[in-house]
């Protein structure tokens, strides 16, 4: 049950983004699920209540605000925009009973692309001093990093693909990783149906396998097993470049102490180069904000295992001591989301939510 003193706390934290110019935006409680439950990546897809509505399909109770307000926005907003919002989201515990599966998020979204540097900046000065109440600590992340290094690997566009796709799942990237640098052996079945294609054709195969068991098609299967075929002849990623995504998901100094090694990490990556840019701007619009990237920890790799539209500049503030606490504040850079949702129409995109209750577990 949501108490009074939060909804009265998430009224004075809507009013200061009001105050800094957002436009207060709704969304229904009931959303589609659908195409908008993928986006939100493995954890909330698992966590999400849903529904089957006989006449709109399946729907779900909403488990955040960020994806239907970039829907609403590439709908009918426009390019710039600034929107605040307040309300309940719903999401299943499934392991700690004591944590609840409705609570408040209060939040600030910007859209807008003329410099995401100080955009990305704005929304984390804004939630910093909304929190400024209270003891907290801030660190951030940028995942536009790591994305650049797997972009930038010597081998192919599937690999390349993989990696991607499980940037968000750290065990998954690192099996990967390992199986991409040969450091780990390739699985005995992959082996012997590789070893069977060689002597034969795909289609012989299927065809002394007898009928199809399973939802894949005939054709759907010839293709997985020309794209292993493919893959097993590809040159193992590279030691130095596979040394430089390991030191990207080691690297964790504050913001400003990070550019120089990363810089030296593109000497041997050069796709990093626009991403580090992108993070030296960064540091100097949360400078001219008074913030210090001197001192505010950074992680290329942090925010991996938070939502998964999360593309670029994230951030975190926790309650110092409290582990048994959520964060009290999360957000970050979504800017391939609005592409998806603008179907290819993208907006650069950057924000914010803070959760009103665990504040008032901090009284």
């Amino acid at each position: 049950m949501i108490r009074t003193a939060d909804r009265q706390r998430a009224a004075a934290l809507l009013q200061g983004f009001l105050d800094a110019g957002a436009t207060l935006v709704e969304t229904e409680i009931l959303q589609p699920a659908g195409t908008l439950l993928d986006l939100y990546g493995e954890d909330i897809r698992a966590r999400a209540f849903t529904t089957h509505d006989p006449l709109s399909g399946e729907a779900m109770l909403r488990p955040d605000f960020t994806v239907p307000v970039v829907q609403a926005h590439m709908n009918n907003g426009a390019d710039v925009a600034r929107y605040c919002y307040a309300g309940e989201v719903f999401r299943r515990q499934e392991v700690d009973e004591g944590r609840p599966r409705e609570y408040l998020q209060v939040g600030f979204e910007v859209f807008d692309g003329t410099d995401p540097a100080a955009a990305d900046a704005e929304v984390f000065d804004l939630i910093a001093t909304a929190l400024a109440p209270w003891s907290t600590h801030p660190v951030t992340g940028d995942l536009g990093i790591l994305t650049a290094a797997v972009d930038g690997l010597t081998t192919s566009e599937p690999r390349r693909a993989a990696l991607r796709r499980h940037i968000w799942r750290p065990s998954r990237f690192r099996r990967l990783m390992d199986r991409f640098t040969g450091k780990a052996a390739v699985p005995a079945t992959r082996t012997a149906l590789l070893a069977q294609v060689a002597g034969t054709s795909v289609e012989a195969l299927i065809d002394a396998a007898g009928p199809a068991v399973g939802l894949r098609s005939a054709d759907e299967i010839a293709a997985r097993v020309r794209a292993l075929t493919e893959d097993a002849a590809l040159p193992p990623v590279s030691h130095t470049e596979a040394e430089v995504i390991g030191m990207l998901l080691a690297l964790d100094c504050p913001m400003a102490q990070a550019i120089s090694p990363l810089r030296d990490m593109a000497v041997d990556l050069p796709s990093l180069i626009p991403a580090i840019d992108r993070l030296e701007a960064r540091a100097a619009a949360l400078a001219r904000r008074g913030h210090t990237p001197d001192t505010l920890p950074f992680a290329p790799a942090r925010g991996r295992t938070a939502m998964e539209y999360y593309d670029g500049f994230t951030f975190t503030f926790t309650a110092p001591g409290r582990l048994d606490l959520a964060p009290l504040a999360t957000g970050g850079r979504y800017d391939a989301l609005t592409s998806v949702l603008g179907r290819g129409r993208g907006v650069p995109a950057v924000g914010g939510v803070i959760r009103p209750g665990l504040l008032g577990d901090l009284a």
